[in-house]
């Protein structure tokens, strides 16, 4: 059997995994559940995983892993995405803390008050401003190290710079202005024009990878 990927349609998290299988060919069952409707808090679902989250792999030999980075690394191992230079790996976990602390936290805020639910929007009008402000700091930091390189690590084109872009090819959705960050603009296109790459939407339609 093949691993199994719980995904949510439209999360910058759950595309990060499953652009690894898609860019390096590994059969995965995708399992989409809709988190609006709460598919992710019933008891079928927290069976699997207690905490009740996307994304969530279930491997072929029945463990189990999850938060979109870590799934990520895992599905990247022994593929041309995963340095095989000590630094260039660590370089690549450094970026993929700095996603999880300095962008998506913030990015994906954003853009869920903003796009996916414009009705609870009022609610979150004092946060707005701090949601922005904190994430125009990481996407500047991301800019600055983008200057000059064309991907995140020494390595190359890697997971490190799929994690990254998760969220940030929809920060525009958020509210961002991505026209400010020349450099991180240019190594968004680089990202989409890899091999085998496919937009979130293809990703995320529940079939398998």
């Amino acid at each position: 059997m093949p691993h199994t990927l719980y995904i949510t349609p439209g999360s910058g998290n759950s595309f990060k995994p499953a652009l690894v299988l898609r860019q390096t060919g590994r059969a995965c069952t995708f399992i989409a559940l809709d988190v609006l409707a709460g598919q992710t808090r019933q008891a079928d679902f927290l069976g699997i995983n207690p905490r009740g989250q996307v994304p969530y792999l279930v491997c072929d030999d029945g463990r189990s892993v999850g938060e979109s980075n870590a799934i990520a690394w895992l599905l990247a191992e022994g593929s041309s995405l995963m340095p095989s230079d000590p630094v260039a790996r660590a370089q690549a976990v450094q970026w993929m803390i700095f996603e999880q602390t300095a962008l998506e936290p913030f990015i994906s805020l954003a853009r869920f008050y903003t796009l996916v639910m414009p009705a609870l929007r009022a609610a979150h009008e004092a946060d707005l401003p701090r949601w922005l402000e904190a994430g125009e700091r990481g996407l500047a930091l991301l800019d600055r190290h983008l200057a000059g390189r064309a991907f995140i690590t020494d390595h190359g084109y890697s997971v490190a710079d799929i994690a990254v872009y998760g969220y940030t090819h929809l920060a525009g959705e958020g509210g961002f202005n991505l026209a400010a960050y020349p450099a991180v603009q240019a190594w968004l296109q680089r990202v989409a024009a890899a091999p085998g790459y496919a937009d979130i939407h293809t990703l995320l339609a529940g079939r398998p990878a």
